[in-house]
């Protein structure tokens, strides 16, 4: 059976053809940290990236729990016990590795450096008497000191939180129970100390061993002993199917309310944890032996994201600029007349996304011109600048519509937030289609012009959101091409209407055309190699999963197609097994940028590359996106638009610096720049900078 899903299991059993080179989504995914981890562990990453990518690690990790585990705990499938066993024996390891490499690397590298990671016992007095002093001005006031009667009402331990928990006594009257207070989720988690510091260091020590050496102070009167530290995890997936009675708004709020109560999933304690503390938690979340982890060191690193922020010189990554895109430099042309002169793509976060997404939607808000401005929305930050544009639109009289999706998980309160002011400033709000998440990435403007209405558009790879377009590697198409103009137009009316099927000829919209056309694409590329012509694929994502898709790539390798996977997370196909995929290679590009672009190539039977069909979209092949979301890819048919398309494809492929390759074992292993003949490989983000810089001159 196929791995259960984000969003439920799929309804297909795994065809023989499939099956023998089928790899585990979830065992993929670890693999996939795996290789996050090994970027903190890597010398050539400077230290406070090490410490981001440690932070990074678990961060993923938390999600995973929240979503895969705790679907995984819910499932009926026989094997997902073992199959739990099984992440387990893959798991614990890279935990210990972490844990090593952050207490006898890390911390000592970092206080070579002047920053200084410091155990409580490791502080002077002075440093001591300050952080007791901070504790009685900006921490007290914060924490609520609770007690745990067995008799009576547990308290509610929140989702990610960490908390110390200790057997408490009441001298008087000999009762015993337990106190637990929650460690301040609003402050830093490192709190910087100043006595006894050298001039130009930095010392930091944990809040919540600053507030362990004050427990007494909030229970006065009180015997305190053995101190616990605990951390917990809840199930991220909400059931609203017995909602149905309320409008989609009501059930998301409602979501957003149960979430909080989610069964746990997963108890992490510290070392040295009172048994009697761990069996408390564990029988009253009727959690297994195998949902507790014991950390041999820290119990949460995502604090780590607090030291990765210092600014101190050559410890980080060195700064990038994204470049104003070559085609937007002149700023005395308007961006629409620039379209106009021919398409644009934009590749982030090399070229700047706010001088070429942000701006076109800024200018179509502030254009006398514009009569209407459509957008989807997945996510978005609160610093966005979209809303406030279409919200300026919509003020001016333009007609705004705006389709949110408001199941995007961790952004429901976001999306509705916005939701509610758009609908305040007369934009039209819509939640697209029922039972299935909007997640595409499109904007559509619409024009006055001396020779009637013209439309221009924005299909892009990533989000509308300012804040992931400076770390995540996206890609973006602006054209007024009016075959794809007249499909955004219909998949908008798709949306906002309610016509049974978007009514698009060019592009590929999941779920009604993008998986049939892909498997045309593949098929043919087939045929070319059975007529003797050219054949191959090129196929960048962030995951590989769908079995379809698996098996037509399958039947291609079969026949000699050439097919070069570039799949950053997890990916289920199993590559160069003999007689079913020896023509298929798997690469994974890790690094200071999350790749998340989604490229795909198909060579057409053509001998010039730039000869073949070439499209950028919101979708990986997964069963979700191409069944159970609004997908929308689009074709690049402009040859210098191909050129560039095919110069990121050849640089993720020759990249020999942060490029892993998965054998048929079904491990992954890193490429070597030192290998004789590897030539000068700078690793792809360093190159696309280089190339971005040069593309000025």
């Amino acid at each position: 059976m196929v791995s259960i899903g984000d969003e439920g299991a799929l309804d297909t059993e795994l065809k023989p053809s499939v099956s023998e080179i089928w790899l585990d989504r979830d065992l993929s995914w670890l693999d996939f940290n795996r290789r996050v981890l090994a970027e903190a562990l890597d010398d050539r990453t400077p230290l406070l990236e090490c410490a981001k990518f440690l932070a990074l690690f678990t961060a993923n990790l938390d999600e995973f729990f929240m979503k895969r585990m705790a679907a995984l705990r819910r499932s009926l499938i026989a094997d997902s016990a073992q199959l739990r066993r099984n992440i387990n024996d893959r798991l614990l390891p890279m935990l210990h590795t972490q844990a090593e490499y952050f207490r006898h690397r890390l911390v000592p590298e970092l206080a070579q450096h002047g920053i200084h990671l410091r155990y409580w016992d490791d502080l002077t007095q002075a440093q001591k008497d300050e952080a007791n002093s901070l504790f009685d001005l900006q921490v007290s006031a914060a924490v609520t000191p609770l007690v745990i009667h067995a008799a009576e009402n547990f308290p509610f331990l929140s989702n990610l939180s960490t908390s110390l928990v200790f057997s408490l006594e009441d001298p008087a009257t000999a009762e015993h129970m337990f106190g637990r207070v929650k460690v301040p989720t609003g402050l830093l988690q490192w709190v910087q100390l100043h006595c006894d510091t050298a001039p130009g260091h930095f010392l930091f020590v944990r809040l919540h061993e600053i507030i362990r050496a004050n427990l007494d102070k909030l229970y006065r009167g009180m015997t305190l002993d053995k101190i616990s530290l605990v951390r917990l995890t809840r199930d991220a997936e909400i059931n609203s199917s017995d909602e149905r009675e309320l409008s989609l708004r009501e059930q998301v709020r409602h979501a957003i309310r149960k979430r909080r109560f989610q069964p746990v999933v997963r108890l992490e304690l510290a070392k040295g944890c009172d048994p009697a503390v761990e069996e408390l938690l564990r029988q009253h979340f009727r959690l297994q032996p195998e949902d507790v982890y014991e950390a041999s060191d820290e119990l949460d690193y995502t604090s780590l994201f607090e030291i990765a922020s210092l600014n101190v010189s050559g410890l980080r990554d060195t700064p990038w600029i994204p470049v104003i895109p070559p085609a937007l430099q002149d700023r005395h042309h308007d961006i629409f007349s620039v379209i106009r002169s021919g398409d644009v793509i934009v590749h982030h976060p090399y070229e700047s996304f706010d001088a070429s997404v942000e701006h076109f939607i800024e200018a179509a808000a502030n254009d006398s011109q514009t009569v209407a401005l459509k957008m989807t929305v997945y996510r978005v930050g609160d610093d966005t600048p979209f809303v406030n544009s279409l919200i300026k639109a919509a003020e001016a009289g333009k007609q705004v519509a705006c389709v949110i999706e408001l199941h995007a998980r961790f952004d429901e309160e976001r999306n509705l937030h916005w939701a509610a002011e758009l609908e305040k400033a007369g934009a039209h709000v819509d939640f697209g289609v029922r039972g299935l998440k909007i997640h595409a990435k499109t904007a559509l403007v619409v024009r006055k012009e001396p020779d009637g209405l013209r439309a221009y558009v924005h299909i892009g790879t990533g989000n509308y959101h300012v804040r992931t377009a400076r770390l995540y590697s996206d890609i973006g198409l602006l054209t007024c091409d009016p075959k794809l103009t007249y499909d955004v137009v219909w998949l908008f009316h798709y949306l906002t209407g309610r016509s049974d099927s978007p009514h698009c000829n060019s592009l590929l919209v999941a779920p009604a055309t993008m998986r049939p056309r892909f498997l045309e694409l593949i098929r043919r590329e087939i045929e070319a190699k059975r007529l003797g012509r050219p054949a191959r694929i090129i196929a960048k994502m962030n995951q590989l999963e769908d079995p379809d898709i698996i098996e037509a790539l399958c039947e291609a390798s079969r026949t000699g197609v050439s097919i070069d996977l570039i799949v950053r997370g997890f990916c289920c196909l199993k590559p160069g097994v003999p007689g079913s995929t020896d023509n298929i290679r798997v690469r994974s590009i890790i690094g200071r940028f999350l790749e998340h672009s989604r490229i795909f190539y198909f060579g057409a039977g053509a001998t010039n590359p730039l000869d073949g069909e070439f499209y950028i979209g919101s979708a990986d092949w997964m069963f979700r996106n191409l069944s159970r979301r609004i997908e929308v890819a689009t074709p690049v048919v402009a040859t210098c638009l191909k050129q560039r398309l095919w110069e990121i494809l050849d640089v993720c492929l020759q990249d020999r610096r942060q490029a892993w390759t998965l054998s048929n074992d079904g491990n992954y292993s890193r490429l070597d720049a030192t290998d004789p003949g590897a030539g000068d490989s700078l690793g792809s983000h360093r190159e696309l900078m280089e190339l971005a810089s040069r593309e000025l001159q």
